[in-house]
């Protein structure tokens, strides 16, 4: 059961060096995962080691705390994009959604979005700072701001991820964005269980494996995506499922 597509490989800790984003990136390209996150600083480098595999660069914008200017927030993701990003995760502002000033907070996310063009968004929540409320108004101004994603949070605050609020966002956007839920997941177990809540991505400073047996759970989102996937290249394979049903 291979979840290596939903990985986004993670290394954000301030004393790393150039030694441990070559580690980072030649994991990743092993293992297959769909990207590093890292910070900005180490994008460029980032690019020459990964640009003869599959494996994208995502990078954050405002971390950790997302309370610096929005001037600031677009130039750093545009300066990301130049020197090889393809996606970039920016920290909401948790002082102004606490505030109940969601003007700023959706204009900061806007603002972003508009500066960095068809480049996925991820938009940075820190569901450990927020209560219920706060969570699905923040997932409702992400969707009204065309945010790609909701990131549940930024690992460098109380707790990280957990399947409540996970359900709660994708319950408050269905089908509007897609969700990443990052922090605290470091084993395949915990990873698929994200995915059957609704996660599409899975941020991890852990390096998962896929498990190679050959269970089948049938109740998953990867087995879902699986069975949809063989039935749109073979259609004739539905036919005879509809065949072997009436019989």
């Amino acid at each position: 059961m291979d979840i290596s597509n939903y990985i986004d490989f993670t290394l954000l800790k301030a004393c790393t060096s150039e030694r441990d984003i070559i580690d980072l990136c030649h994991v990743a390209k092993t293992q297959k995962y769909y990207s590093v996150c890292i910070s900005s600083c180490f994008v460029a480098l980032a690019k020459q080691l990964l640009e003869d595999s599959n494996v994208k660069i995502c990078t954050v914008v405002g971390f950790p705390l997302g309370n610096m200017s929005t001037e600031a927030k677009v130039f750093e993701a545009q300066k990301a994009i130049e020197d090889g990003a393809d996606e970039i995760d920016m920290v909401i502002n948790l002082g102004y959604l606490k505030s109940r000033n969601h003007v700023f907070v959706l204009k900061d996310i806007i603002d972003v979005k508009l500066a960095i063009g068809s480049t996925p968004l991820k938009v940075i929540l820190e569901i450990s700072e927020l209560n219920k409320n706060e969570i699905i108004k923040a997932s409702e101004i992400c969707v009204d701001a065309n945010a790609d994603f909701i990131k549940t949070s930024t690992g460098f605050s109380k707790s990280g991820a957990t399947l409540t609020a996970v359900k709660i966002i994708k319950k408050t956007i269905r089908n509007k964005a897609k969700i990443k839920a990052s922090g605290g997941i470091h084993d395949f177990e915990t990873a698929l269980k994200y995915i059957d809540a609704g996660a599409e991505r899975i941020g991890t400073s852990k390096a998962i494996k896929s498990k190679s047996n050959n269970r089948q759970i049938r109740n998953t989102k990867i087995y879902t995506d699986y069975i949809e996937t063989v039935l749109h290249k073979n259609p004739t394979s539905t036919m005879q499922s509809n065949s072997n049903a009436q019989h």
